[in-house]
Order: structure tokens, then C-alpha cells, then sequence
């Protein structure tokens, strides 16, 4: 079967090579025809052509202008400044500029399905047949014994050999016509590629079956063959270069050696990259580059995986010279552009995704891949740290100096973070073993940790080298750059810390810590030169918030308790004040980003310096430092930009400042209530309603405060703190907390006892709010905030009867007493007489409202429970009561309330419509 296919295989390319002739006469034909035609028209108009010559140079308008390639680098609006400096300047010596923009070639028409089968895959077919022809040959002379090993791998090598020299002969005659038409399938590149193959296969076979050969020279000649083959792609193509790049690195695979030597062997493979990269770089290939990357890449992995302590130098090395190899030879410093690149790409586009940015991003992995590798494998390997070290900052160095680099920048910073883990975990100054005898661990604590500094202060020094050099121009890598330099650093050393540091004080990276302050502060102030006064620039934004963060990590490092959160807010204020220095708009935030690195830290510690060392004095303890400093200096940095024009930092600032307060208040009230003791427990009555009464207060002041100084924050906050004080006092006042159904003693005192504190107090504050709100807040929360205080009054008349009739404890399960119950009638009644008078009084629609659901509830509890439990004199009073008031009330609202006695004059002196219009006018009013 495989005879008869390799048989049509090759009748096809056979058939396909004549008719490939029969399309050349054609072309070669056509040619000869315009040659002539353009001929007989020069010579048809020789007195236009001398008129053109003679003619001055002129343009008219109907001609479309030409424009250069640096023409359009120049009006790129990212270095419009620097073009202005430098006008003459071209893309191509400008490094930073994005890829130079080539014009779009012509579509070219599309090709056909005659063309596809006869010019392309005849060739590729015919190719694969003569690769078949000369396999089955060989097998063909084994099976029939008709030459001997040695005579059929001459054979195969000079059948390898004329395939070379047809392809060579074939090229020579083909037209530049059809290399342009069919540069993919060209039948020069692929005899040349079946030769290959076959020498390949003749070495291989002369050393692995029959040991014609010893290892070395069979080494010699594979690679040698490989090499030829990518000279050869140099006149071939690429795709005959693949085929090399291929060859070259299965060639070790194919010699099997007593003694491998990895030196050896990535010397080789190092040889083989920098032939691929400098015939790509006189090409202009993608392809062939990515291939090689990868195929370098897969070698020193697969060492460093399996044989990490023989490999970790040699590997290193290969690594290291693909590196130093993309960065000086391909792409190089001035990497030549793709074939077309659209000028609607964006820079960003255009740095992250660049001609070349496969080939980068297959290297920056295999360099990540190698570093774990070798970092990861469990064993000492003596100066593998100094490898790893190399290569980080090699591949840094390629990511910084090339615009072609993110990829390798990126990568870098994730190699180094994942190595110095891999180390960090690892790393004990001793350990023992189980016979009681001390060894070394595979890296020495202080090494990591020296590692993790060094590699971050590179990474700070190539960051403020690249913002350096390119000035206050917003490009994409100094963005990227800005951005590496601030995080990576930190992240190292809070790895280091965090696996080897010293949690309670650690002066070196406390000191690690104020060292990357200054010089991130030093970059910022550099990238400062010329901007704006109030501008955001989010490169000097960056670096400025990165020595903010250097200076947080310091405290962390140096301090604990109340000290570290007292002096975060510190930091943050500082860092406010120097606005007034600098007006850089980043630097206000930096308060309002401490405020919350304080809230993360109280949740995390709610005592600040831990429940042991807490005091038990009530206010004057730790809590005050710890959450009122943060809350004075959150106060005093609102009024200090009450006036400043970015209205999101105003808001943050007043809200924070408005929370922490209000925290400071509760947690200093929790920590008294409880004897000096904050933990999660449920409160009591009289703590929660110290809270009610703290919340509405908050919610008074901050509506003052909007008053005073309109702002978003102060509006919303008051109404919102003042929603959440309601539902408090429906779920703690009246179900959770109630001393009815929780048996919580009320204090033996007549008045003052915890149904004072915990509902009249209360009412009576949600009273005087809901009188304040009138006609500055929206109807619906002025009636919430008085119905809320009636529900409170309510609430203390009806626990106060029943402490009357119980003493302290009015617990449920004492039932109720027929005096108790009469009471109750009287008293809601008063109460609800109470209201309408208030309600009349201040013209609150709201408060009529509960007077009139107050008056529902004595009727419906008189009719239903006073008639069935109430006896003899008591039930006569409660019915007496209950007519007397009522008819009283509808008496008011009759004589009040009711129409004009004489025409022209109201009742009262006040007519319907103005008693509805008027007395309600307070709750209906809008705040602007």
C-alpha cells in the first residue's frame, strides 16, 4: 500500500513539474507581450514625452501628496513634543516611538483553484514523494539484499546531496515572476529540504543501526547538515529554516553518548539561535525566531527539570545569550516593522502586541519556566541563586531597553517574585536530621533576603532610568515601567517578610523600607518638572504613591499596636500637608488611603494593642489613640480641603471622617458598658441605646454640617446614619433588646432608670431631629424620624405602666394585672391627646397621623380585651374614658379643624385649605 501511494505521489509531481513549465512559457510570453506594448507607446507619443521632460516641476491639487515613513512618525501625537525639538528626527532612530507605519500594499487578487492545485500543493506533494522515493529505495535494497549498509547510505547521501543541487539548479532558472507568485511553495526550497531530510536520515541511520560512525562524529555531521540548511533558507525561504531549526534541535536526540556534556550541547544550541536570529534579522522572518526561541527554551527546561545540578550553569548560559541575542541581533535595537502595520492601531496596541511580540513572549516563559525549574527542584546547587539572579535581571534589562520588551518586563517581574518564594520557602539557616547531625539548607535566610532588596532596587533603578530618559511623555513603556517599579519591589520584600522577617521588629527591612521612600520620592519629583500646577500625571502619581507605600511598609516593620495605626494616619496627613508644597492632586488621596489601610487594620485588631494589654479606664485608653487620633486627623484634613475643587476627595475625606467618628464614639462607649472589656458579645439595653442616641446625633450633625457647607457626603450620610438608627430601634429597642421579653432589670430609681435611657431619651431626640428636618429634608424621612420618636414615647409610657405594677423586672411571664390593664387605656389615651396637641402645635402631619393610629389601637384594645378581662368599676372606667376622649378629640377637630363659622372667617381663625396647605407646609418643604 505505501508502494503504490508513494508511486502516485510521485506521478503527480511528475505531471505537476510539466505543467508548471507549460505556466512559465505562458508568464515568460505575456512578459515578452508588454514589453512590446509598452514599447509602441513610448515610441507613438515621443513629442508628450519630451514636453513632460522639458515641463517644470508642479503639483497640482488633484495629486495626492506623498508622505514618508518618518513624515508620519514625526505627527505621531505621543512624541509631538519631541518632534517639534527635533523635526528632522525618523521613526527609525527613534526608539521610543512606536513601529513605523509602512502604506498598505494593494490586495492582491485572489488565487485560484487552478493555480492552488498546480503551483502549490503539486510542489509540496512532489516534494514529500521524493522524501518517500528515497525511504522505500533503501528499504527496497534491504529487503532484496542487493547492496550492502555501506553502499546504500552512500547512495542516500548522494541522492541527498543531487536533490540540493536540483533545488540549486531550478532556482537559477525560475523567474522572479513565479518566486513572487508562489514564494511558499517554490520547487528550488523544497528539493532542497527533501535533501536534508535524507542526509539527516543517512547519518542517523549510519551511527544509531549500524555504528558506521562513533557519537561525535556523528554530531559533527547532523549539525552540520542543520547548519547548511539554514544558510541554505537564506536563499530558500523560511519554511526550509523551520525545517533546519528542527533538525538542529533533534540532532542531539539522535546521538546517544557514555559522557553527554551540557556544555557542550548548549554551546551548540546557542550556535544554532544565533544563526536563526541573524538570518532572520536579514530577512525580516517571525516564524523561524519564535521556533527557535521555543525550541531553545524546551532544551534548557527539559535539563534544568531532570538535571538540574549538571545543567543549571550551561542552561543558564543559552538562556542568557537568547536574551543578549534579541536585545543586539534579532530584533536588535531597532527592530525592522511587520510587512503592514494599520495606523489605526493605538500605542498600547502597539506595545503590547508588536510584530515580534511572540518570539519575546515565547523566550520570557521559557526563562520564567527555567527559573522555577532550577529554584524549585529541592536539592542545593551551589551558586543556582546567582543564576536565577542573571537571569531576571537580564531579561529586565532587555524589557526596559527595547519597545518591543513588555512581555520580557512582565515576565521578569513575575520571575523574580515566583523565585525568591521558591527560595523563601526553603530557606533555614540549619536543620537536623534524624541522627542529630546539623546540615545546610538549600538557600541561607540573609541570601534570600539580600536577593530580594537587590533585585528590587533593580527594578526601581531600570524604572526610574526609562521615566529618566523619556521625560514627562505619557509612552506605554514608561506607564508599564512606573508601574513594575512600584510593585515589585515591595512585593519582594514583603515576601522575604513574610517567610523570614521578624514579625515584632525588623529594622533591615524597616530601613528597606524608608531607602525605597526617598528614591521614589526622588523619581517623582524629577518626573515633576514641567507639569501643571493641580494636574494629574500618572507616572509621577505612581512613583509618588509607591514611596507612600514604602514609607506604610517601614512603620509596619519598625512599630506595632497603637503606634503603627496612629502613625499610618500620620503618614497620610504628612503626605496631605505637602500638598500645600506641591500641588500634585495624588497627594490628598494619600489620607484617605491610610484612613483605610487604619480600618483594615482595626478589623484585624479591634483593640489596636491586643485584649491583654488593653486598660480598663473608661475613654482615656488605647482605643482613644487608636481611633480617635485617625478621626482628628480625618477631621482636620476635610476642613483643610473643604475648599478644593476635585469633589470626590472632599466626599471621601468627609465621609471617612464622619465614620471614623462616629466608630471612635461606639467602640469607647462599648469598652465602658462592658467594664473594660471589647469583645463581640450582644449588647445590653442600655449600651445599644447609648448607640441609638449616638447615631441620631451623628445624623443631626452631619445634617448641619450641610447645611453649613452643602456637600453630597453630609446629605446623604445624615439621611442614611438616621435610616440605620430606625431600624436599630425596631430590632434592638422593641424586639431584641426588650426588657419585657428579656428580663433585663430596669435599675430600682423612680425616673432615672434604663427605660429613660433606652426609649424617652430616644423619642425625645427623634423628636427635636425631625423638628430640625423640617423643610431641609425630603418629606418621607421627617415623617420617619417623628413616627419613630412616638413609637419610642409610646414604647416608655406602656414599660413604665408596667414597671409600675411589676417593680424592676417586667418580664412576660408575670402576666397582667386588671389595674394594669385599665391603665394602659388611660394612658395611651393621654398619650394620643398628647400628640394631636403636638402635632396641631408645630403643624406635623406626622405626628396627627400616630395620634390617630394611637386612638385605633386603645379602641380596638378597649373593645376586645378591656370588655373580656376587665371587671366591675374598672371595665365602666376604661369605656368611660375611652367615649369621653374620643368625643373630645372629634370636638377639636370640629371646632378646630372645621369650616367657617361666619362667611369670610375660618374656625379658629383658620380655614381648611389653610390648615392643610399651611400647618403641613414644614414637612412638605425640599432642601436645594
Amino acid at each position: 500500500m505505501l508502494e503504490l501511494m508513494a508511486l502516485a505521489a510521485l506521478l503527480i509531481a511528475v505531471l505537476a513539474m510539466f505543467r508548471i513549465k507549460d505556466l512559465n512559457r505562458r508568464f515568460e510570453r505575456e512578459i515578452a507581450a508588454l514589453r512590446d506594448d509598452i514599447g509602441r507607446l513610448q515610441q507613438a507619443t515621443p513629442s508628450a514625452a519630451q514636453d513632460a521632460a522639458d515641463a517644470p516641476e508642479m503639483t497640482t491639487a488633484s495629486d495626492p501628496p506623498s508622505i514618508a515613513v518618518d513624515d508620519v512618525a514625526e505627527a505621531d501625537p505621543l512624541d509631538a513634543a519631541s518632534a517639534q525639538a527635533q523635526p528632522s528626527e525618523s521613526l527609525e532612530s527613534r526608539e521610543d516611538a512606536p513601529e513605523p507605519i509602512e502604506p498598505a500594499l494593494p490586495a492582491a487578487a485572489r488565487e485560484s483553484l487552478e493555480s492552488r492545485l498546480a503551483g502549490r500543493w503539486s510542489v509540496w506533494v512532489g516534494g514529500i514523494a521524493l522524501a518517500f522515493a528515497g525511504v522505500f529505495a533503501v528499504k527496497y535494497s534491504i529487503e532484496q539484499g542487493l547492496l550492502s549498509p555501506a553502499v546504500r547510505l552512500t547512495l542516500a547521501a548522494l541522492f541527498g546531496l543531487a536533490l540540493v543541487a536540483a533545488g540549486e539548479w531550478v532556482r537559477r532558472r525560475t523567474t522572479p515572476l513565479v518566486q513572487s507568485a508562489f514564494q511558499n511553495a517554490l520547487i528550488p526550497g523544497v528539493l532542497t529540504a527533501a535533501g536534508s531530510l535524507t542526509l539527516l536520515g543517512a547519518v542517523f541511520v549510519a551511527h544509531a543501526v549500524y555504528g558506521y560512525v562513533g557519537p561525535g562524529f556523528a554530531f559533527f555531521l547532523l549539525a552540520l547538515v542543520s547548519l547548511a540548511t539554514l544558510a541554505l533558507a537564506l536563499i530558500h525561504g523560511q519554511g526550509l529554516a523551520g525545517l533546519g531549526l528542527l533538525a538542529s534541535f533533534a540532532t542531539p536526540l539522535m546521538v546517544d553518548s557514555d559522557a553527554p556534556s551540557p556544555g557542550f550541547l548548549f554551546g551548540f544550541l546557542s550556535i544554532v539561535w544565533l544563526a536563526s536570529a541573524l538570518a532572520s534579522r536579514m530577512r525580516n522572518w517571525r516564524v523561524s525566531p519564535a521556533l527557535a526561541n521555543a525550541g531553545l527554551s524546551l532544551w534548557s527546561l527539559g535539563h534544568a527539570a531532570f538535571f538540574p545540578a549538571e545543567t543549571v550553569f550551561a542552561s543558564a548560559f543559552a538562556m542568557l545569550v537568547m536574551i543578549a541575542g534579541m536585545a543586539f541581533v534579532w530584533p536588535g535595537p531597532k527592530a525592522p516593522p511587520s510587512p503592514a502595520v494599520k495606523s489605526a492601531r493605538s500605542p498600547w496596541e502597539l506595545y503590547l502586541f508588536p510584530s515580534h511580540g511572540a518570539a519575546v513572549l515565547i523566550a520570557s516563559l521559557g526563562v520564567l519556566a527555567n527559573v522555577m525549574a532550577v529554584l524549585s527542584a529541592g536539592i542545593r546547587i551551589a551558586g543556582a541563586e546567582w543564576v536565577f539572579a542573571a537571569l531576571v535581571i537580564a531579561l529586565a534589562l532587555l524589557g526596559a531597553g527595547r519597545r518591543y520588551g513588555a512581555y520580557a518586563a512582565i515576565l521578569a517581574a513575575l520571575s523574580a517574585f515566583g523565585g525568591i518564594r521558591a527560595m523563601a520557602e526553603n530557606a533555614v539557616s540549619t536543620t537536623i536530621d534524624a541522627a542529630g547531625e546539623s546540615y545546610y539548607a538549600p538557600f541561607e535566610p540573609n541570601l534570600v533576603i539580600g536577593l530580594a532588596f537587590g533585585l528590587g532596587l533593580v527594578f526601581v533603578l531600570l524604572g526610574g532610568a526609562v521615566n529618566w530618559r523619556l521625560g514627562e511623555r505619557l509612552l506605554p513603556r514608561s506607564v508599564v515601567w512606573s508601574g513594575l517599579s512600584a510593585v515589585t519591589p515591595l512585593a519582594l520584600a514583603g515576601l522575604s517578610f513574610f517567610f523570614l522577617g521578624n514579625y515584632a521588629f525588623d529594622p533591615s527591612h524597616g530601613a528597606y523600607g524608608l531607602f525605597l521612600a526617598i528614591l521614589y520620592f526622588a523619581v517623582a519629583w524629577r518626573l515633576s518638572g514641567s507639569i501643571g500646577a493641580g494636574r494629574y500625571h500618572i507616572n509621577r502619581d505612581i512613583w509618588a504613591a509607591a514611596s507612600w507605600a514604602s514609607l506604610l511598609f517601614a512603620l509596619v516593620m519598625l512599630t506595632e499596636g497603637a503606634a503603627t495605626t496612629l502613625g499610618a494616619a500620620i503618614i497620610g496627613f504628612a503626605y496631605l500637608l505637602g500638598y500645600r508644597l506641591k500641588p500634585w492632586p495624588i497627594l490628598p488621596w494619600a489620607m484617605a488611603a491610610s484612613a483605610i489601610f487604619v480600618a483594615s487594620r482595626i478589623a484585624w485588631q479591634p483593640t489596636i494593642v491586643g485584649a491583654s494589654l488593653l486598660g480598663k479606664t473608661p475613654v482615656f485608653n488605647a482605643l482613644l489613640i487608636g481611633y480617635g487620633g485617625p478621626a482628628l486627623l480625618l477631621i482636620l484634613s476635610a476642613w483643610m480641603m473643604r475648599r478644593s475643587e476635585d469633589i470626590r476627595l472632599r466626599s471621601v475625606l468627609e465621609a471617612l471622617a464622619s465614620l471614623f467618628t462616629l466608630l471612635t464614639l461606639g467602640v469607647l462607649v462599648r469598652h465602658a458598658m462592658n467594664g473594660g472589656v471589647l469583645d463581640s458579645g450582644v449588647p445590653t439595653l442600655s449600651e445599644q441605646a447609648i448607640y441609638t442616641l449616638l447615631t441620631i446625633g451623628a445624623s443631626a450633625t452631619l445634617m448641619a454640617l450641610d447645611l453649613r457647607q452643602p456637600s453630597i457626603v453630609f446629605r446623604t450620610g445624615s439621611m442614611a446614619v438616621g435610616y440605620v438608627s430606625m431600624l436599630s430601634v425596631l430590632s434592638a429597642h422593641f424586639i431584641g433588646l426588650n426588657p419585657y421579653f428579656t428580663g433585663e432589670p430596669t435599675g430600682t430609681i423612680p425616673f432615672f432608670n434604663l427605660l429613660f435611657l433606652a426609649y424617652l431619651l430616644p423619642g425625645l431626640a427623634y423628636g427635636a431631629a425631625a423638628h430640625y428636618a423640617r423643610a431641609r429634608r425630603p418629606l418621607h424621612y421627617v415623617m420617619a424620624l417623628a413616627l419613630t420618636g412616638s413609637a419610642l414615647l409610646f414604647g416608655y409610657v406602656t414599660l413604665s405602666v408596667r414597671r409600675l405594677y411589676h417593680g424592676a423586672d417586667i418580664s412576660d411571664w408575670k402576666g397582667f394585672l386588671q389595674p394594669e390593664l385599665y391603665t394602659y387605656s388611660a394612658v395611651w389615651l393621654a398619650l394620643a391627646a398628647a400628640l394631636l396637641a403636638i402635632g396641631y402645635r408645630f403643624r406635623a402631619k406626622s405626628i396627627r397621623l400616630a395620634s390617630a393610629g394611637l386612638m385605633l389601637v386603645v379602641v380596638l384594645k378597649v373593645f376586645l380585651i378591656d370588655m373580656a378581662n376587665l371587671e366591675g368599676l374598672f371595665r365602666v372606667l376604661s369605656f368611660v374614658g375611652l367615649g369621653v376622649v374620643l368625643i373630645g378629640i372629634g370636638r377639636f377637630y370640629q371646632t378646630i379643624l372645621g369650616g367657617p363659622q361666619t362667611p369670610g372667617e375660618p374656625a379658629g381663625g383658620v380655614s381648611p385649605t389653610a390648615t392643610e396647605t399651611v400647618a403641613d407646609r414644614g414637612e412638605t418643604d425640599r432642601t436645594a
